[in-house]
């Protein structure tokens, strides 16, 4: 009695291993912050008119479809992972989940993310979903071995889930539909570049060359930071420009920007860890705090 009783207190503590390992493997929070990102371009578009339930099912949607790239992108990084301090405890390289489990698992959450998105969205957002995922699985995840060309092809699919919110919403790529992947777009590069600098070290072990020029943590690179950085000051405004929204968050959107921009003079005068890390958390709090704002102030 007692060692069935330890049998399936041992079995339980097995599946709930592999649950989490399989929780781990999606990424959730960067799946997360895509439908976040989703849901803010179909709230935008809707103005007023939000169907919730469609709503909800697009970022479950979007959340499924980000998993299975993710969990691609570790797949075809495996062998990488294990080189690197940050990826070698992931599922794949501890084998917790193993690689043909890994790819049915990516499978099964790419059928059911297409169902839904093709069910309860349109075509239109189910073509750039695909080409999203075909991106950033199978073409920017090898080009990270390449240069830093991996960054700007990264940005696209980064910067898509605004996109595909609008659209799942209208149904069409419009102006205001573009300007919000514009703004998502360009914030990718400080947002990258931070990280990359960060972990560098990590980066350098597994051949990943995302840095900009010659891939040095110099004044070149920081200068590059900071020239996009600053491209974000303008696009901020273009939503209260075409209407989108009104001019408290095109006041909040410059301060933001000018605070995240300030963090890369520091990492200009010093290119120290310290404000590239500094750059890293900025990029974390701008998007959502941007993006909160516009919503809170549509028009």
């Amino acid at each position: 009695m007692i060692a069935s009783t330890v049998d399936k207190l041992n079995a339980g503590r097995v599946i709930l291993s592999k649950v989490g390992a399989y929780f781990e493997l999606i990424k959730f929070r960067l799946s997360f912050l895509v439908a976040f990102s989703s849901g803010f371009g179909y709230i935008l578009s809707s103005r007023s008119h939000v169907d919730w339930s469609m709503f909800v099912f697009f970022c479950i949607g979007a959340i499924l479809m980000s998993g299975s790239a993710v969990t691609i992108n570790q797949i075809l990084e495996k062998d990488y992972d294990k080189l690197m301090k940050r990826t070698k405890n992931r599922p794949l390289p501890t084998e917790k989940i193993s690689i043909g489990e890994a790819w049915i698992f990516s499978i099964i959450l790419l059928v059911i993310s297409s169902f839904i998105l093709i069910v309860f969205t349109n075509q239109l957002t189910f073509a750039l979903s695909v080409v999203s995922f075909i991106l950033y699985a199978f073409v920017y995840t090898p080009l990270k071995r390449v240069g830093p060309i991996a960054v700007f092809v990264g940005a696209i699919p980064g910067a898509l889930p605004p996109l595909l919110g609008w659209v799942a919403f209208t149904g069409t790529i419009s102006y205001e539909a573009l300007i919000i992947f514009g703004i998502q777009f360009i914030w990718q590069f400080p947002h990258f570049w931070a990280i990359a600098w960060i972990a560098d070290e990590d980066y350098k072990r597994a051949g990943f060359k995302l840095l900009p020029g010659e891939g040095k943590k110099d004044f070149k690179t920081a200068v590059n930071i900071m020239i996009y950085t600053l491209f974000l000051l303008p696009f901020g405004l273009l939503p209260a420009k075409f209407g989108l929204t009104g001019m408290n968050s095109a006041i909040i959107a410059t301060v933001c920007g000018v605070l995240f921009l300030a963090q890369t003079f520091k990492l200009m005068r010093d290119n120290s860890r310290k404000s590239a890390m500094r750059i890293m958390f900025g990029s974390f709090l701008y998007l959502p705090i941007i993006q909160i704002a516009y919503l809170m102030d549509k028009v």
